[in-house]
């Protein structure tokens, strides 16, 4: 293991023991394709992905009905947003969604822009927060699908669900919910009940890399989506390919470890995180981008102003793993677009660190964080002649 601290809990988790110890006969014992009816090999794995099906809906608080296996997040929502077009087109052209968004939902509305449907994007206020006036007004009969995070994976700032809910609804509009960073760090039964989609992948809740799920509500209407890839007519022919069980197996595990002191382990990771936080904004001049009290318990967003944060991460990353926001997009040199929405200046976008805590964030890892940040801030704030002059 690295010697540094992790601080990238919002990018990625290490696969917990007894995930890998769930999935291990999988791999080579009980290895049959859940599709091969004829034999017990098949049998098996057929049953062992009916049984982390139905765990997984036990412990969510939905139907097994509702659930569908993907590779991630990303495929899951280019599942539901393709999938709404494809097969409500005729109703209307319309999506609304926000410029805070993570980019697997604004590329997907651009690809769809591409298309030729029409895509409104809400701003958000200087805590990241969408106007719920904003969408009423935004909303119109042609609109199929409403697409807000939940929870954001740079700022984690929690959305007011509720009110989007009703506003979307009483439109005849559906709603989609990104609630891949909400998973293991929040109670998602009021969001499942007020959502018709929503998107999870299991690396971010310990377990394994490549799987994901799309939430599909089971209701009276049957809100089935159109088959995303076809071959085999696998998941009643609305994902077609071989079914993955070790890693459905490894993602049901999980989602039962994550529920379990669910609330502890909350008021833990809010308590490193608040002392954390605390510390970094006593170095003079540093601003939280994290400013509301609805916000995942685990991530502290803070910018330092008169440092580069080109250098600042470069000097970071030989002593602790923090970011500048989502992995996804972390080649580009370009800000956070989330920042920026926000409100946030370029330069000060720039020089920004997520951090985000998880499972296994010790009052050590804190310690050494806010040496490790505070030292690196002031060592690069000397060279600056414009830190000189700042007063």
């Amino acid at each position: 293991m690295y010697s540094q601290p992790y601080m990238d809990y919002n990018a990625t988790t290490p696969c917990a023991k007894e995930v890998i110890d769930a999935m291990l006969p999988y791999f080579q014992e009980d290895f049959g394709n859940p599709s091969s009816s004829h034999h017990p090999y098949g049998w098996l794995a057929k049953s062992a992905v009916e049984d982390a099906t139905h765990e997984i809906a036990g412990t969510l608080g939905i139907s097994p009905n509702s659930l569908i296996y993907t590779s991630g997040s990303t495929e899951s929502i280019n599942m539901i947003l393709k999938g709404v077009v494809r097969k409500f087109g005729a109703k209307g052209n319309h999506i609304i969604t926000t410029r805070a968004e993570h980019k697997a939902v604004l590329d997907t509305c651009a690809f769809l822009e591409e298309e030729g449907f029409e895509v409104s994007y809400l701003g958000v206020d200087a805590k990241g927060l969408v106007d719920t006036h904003d969408l009423k007004e935004a909303l119109r009969p042609d609109t199929l699908l409403v697409s807000i995070m939940y929870a954001n994976n740079e700022t984690g700032v929690v959305q007011p669900l509720e009110e989007i809910a009703e506003l979307t609804h009483a439109n005849g509009s559906l709603l989609f919910s990104d609630t891949t960073q909400a998973l293991g760090k929040m109670a998602l039964d009021p969001v499942l009940e007020q959502v018709d989609f929503a998107c999870f992948s299991a690396h971010k809740v310990y377990g394994p890399k490549g799987i994901g799920l799309v939430y599909v509500k089971d209701n009276e209407e049957g809100v089935a989506l159109p088959s995303f890839i076809q071959g085999g007519g696998q998941q009643k022919g609305q994902r077609g390919g071989t079914i993955n069980t070790p890693l459905i197996v490894g993602m049901a595990k999980a989602i039962q470890l994550a529920q379990v002191d669910l609330e502890t382990e909350q008021l833990r990771l809010e308590t490193l995180r608040n002392r954390l936080e605390a510390e970094l904004l006593a170095i003079e001049r540093t601003i939280s981008n994290s400013r509301t009290a609805q916000r995942l318990p685990n991530t502290a967003h803070i910018s330092f102003p008169y440092v580069d944060g080109a250098n600042l991460l470069t000097a970071l990353g030989r002593q602790i793993a923090v970011s500048n926001g989502s992995a996804c997009n972390s080649a580009s040199v370009e800000p956070s677009h989330v920042l920026l929405a926000m409100g946030v200046e370029r330069s000060l976008a720039y020089a920004s660190l997520r951090m985000s805590l998880g499972r296994y964030t010790t009052d050590g890892d804190i310690e050494k964080a806010i040496e490790i940040i505070g030292s690196e801030v002031a060592r690069q704030r000397e060279r600056n002649i414009l830190w000189e002059r700042r007063r």
